[in-house]
């Protein structure tokens, strides 16, 4: 008889284990698989750098201990280390359920003859339409029209019909889009349905687009009442937007990041909305997280909108991890070739 395959769910409060158990189970079919839950801190718990990397949860012993004598690993924020890696030589497959396996040191891997996979675009919709309604929520003031209202009682929010005080609407709006892959593109349709003057900066995007193409950032800024930020983290764009790109905006422009948080100078951000330059942002990713309690943006609440990194929170990111990684499971079980590989 064939020996089951020996798989570790290790999911978390978002990614569910049974999620991935059942996904597992069902794409495997007929294979014997032999599946160990195992539920890590996060979210309840914060990531951060474990070892030699970033953005993981602190649970390498936890690992350990449930990786013996398991072949495959399926995880959100299970910290793949080379300490892991050492101790578990039966591993052969690792499979991240994110957009990019940065909880895992790849070197290691590649030396221990691990494959390591991804799950590309799991969150992308929820992402892009976390990012469109914190946009409507700065333009148009409502979470500060609420804190008033509900958490106060009190009625000043109606100030907010006055002219000098009202928001802008999206119908006619320049806004200008820096980047345009996967959450990008789905943010162009949707402000284009609204009919927003959409504009798009991504050189690295080739084809037909939703709205404008712009051949240069300054170009893009100058043009732009608001803007909204989809580009990868990389050494070129890490400080993308700073002080000089912020003073070519319009006076009053909003800006909008949900992507990644060092992306955006918030010092420089912080000056802008102090003097005026930027009349409101909103901010769902930040340089340090969680965001430091003496940040400055703290201090600027009746001109920003703040959320704790939950562009992809929804349940049916959840289920799309969860399904995408077991594909791969299953094709690695069946000798296929993997889709999403990085070793």
């Amino acid at each position: 008889m064939t020996e089951p395959v020996r798989v570790v769910a290790a999911g978390d409060h978002f990614v569910l284990p049974r999620l991935i158990a059942r996904e597992v189970t069902h794409e495997v079919g007929e294979q014997p698989v032999d599946v160990r839950e195992v539920t890590l801190g996060w979210p309840l718990e914060p990531f951060g750098p474990v070892a030699e990397v970033e953005e993981a949860g602190d649970a390498e012993d936890e690992l350990i201990e449930a990786l013996a004598g398991a072949q495959v690993l399926v995880t959100q924020m299970g910290p793949v280390t080379e300490r892991v890696l050492d101790a578990c030589p039966d591993l052969r497959l690792v499979v991240v359920c994110r957009g990019g396996p940065v909880n895992v040191n790849l070197d290691a891997a590649k030396a221990h003859d691990v494959r390591v996979c991804f799950a590309p675009g799991r969150n992308a919709a929820a992402t892009a339409e976390f990012t469109v309604g914190l946009l409507l929520a700065a333009l148009r003031r409502i979470p500060q029209a609420h804190d008033l209202l509900a958490r106060r009682g009190s009625w000043e929010g109606a100030a907010y019909y006055t002219y000098e005080h009202s928001g802008l609407e999206l119908e006619d709006l320049p806004v200008g889009l820096i980047g345009y892959g996967a959450v990008g593109s789905r943010v162009a349709r949707v402000l284009c349905a609204f009919g927003a003057q959409v504009m798009v900066y991504d050189p690295y995007v080739r084809g037909e687009i939703h709205g404008l193409r712009v051949s240069s950032l300054d170009t893009l800024l100058t043009r732009s009442r608001v803007i909204t930020l989809h580009a990868r983290l990389t050494e070129e764009t890490r400080g993308l937007i700073g002080a000089r790109e912020l003073a070519l905006l319009p006076s009053g422009a909003v800006v909008v990041n949900v992507a990644r948080g060092p992306l955006l100078d918030e010092e420089a951000l912080c000056d802008a909305l102090e003097s005026g330059r930027v009349s409101a942002a909103a901010l769902d990713t930040f340089e340090r997280e969680p965001l430091p309690a003496d940040s400055r943006l703290l201090g600027l609440h009746e001109r920003v909108v703040l959320t704790p990194h939950l562009g992809g929170a929804s349940r049916a990111v959840a289920e799309k991890a969860a399904r995408i990684a077991a594909e791969e499971v299953g094709r690695w079980v069946r000798g296929e070739p993997l889709a999403h590989c990085l070793g």
